[in-house]
């Protein structure tokens, strides 16, 4: 299977900077695109930030220009750097890969949501 661990989360002052880890495990699926999602507090999950495998990213309107997704495939490991960051920012923050994999010998392909348990981010004012 496939496990994915978050890291980094904590307490950071408002303006402060943080960065967030993302370690998948297990190769029975290719990873393709992940992601960073965040809900805090008596609000739905957001998308936060996303990136294929090829490198392209995108992000939510309100860390736009705050916030740089990468990964280093050859780590297995997605980051999330979160500069200047506002109590706004506080939730708690999981990592989502999109596995497939191969499962006949026609190339049929089978795709399934991986998420980890998710990490704590606190920003104080």
């Amino acid at each position: 299977q496939v496990q994915l661990m978050e890291s980094g989360g904590g307490l950071v002052q408002a303006g402060g900077s943080l960065r967030l880890s993302c370690t998948v495990s297990g190769n029975s699926f290719d990873i393709n695109s992940m992601a960073w999602y965040r809900q805090a507090s008596g609000k739905q999950r957001e998308l936060v930030a996303s990136i294929s495998s090829g490198g392209s990213t995108a992000y939510a309107h309100s860390v736009k220009g705050r916030f740089t997704i990468s990964r280093d495939n050859a780590k297995n490991t997605m980051y999330l750097q979160m500069n200047s960051v506002e109590p706004e920012d506080t939730a708690v923050y999981s990592c989502y890969a999109e596995g497939t994999k191969v499962v006949n010998v026609e190339g049929a392909k089978v795709k399934r949501d991986f998420w980890g348990q998710g990490t704590q981010v606190t920003v104080s004012s």
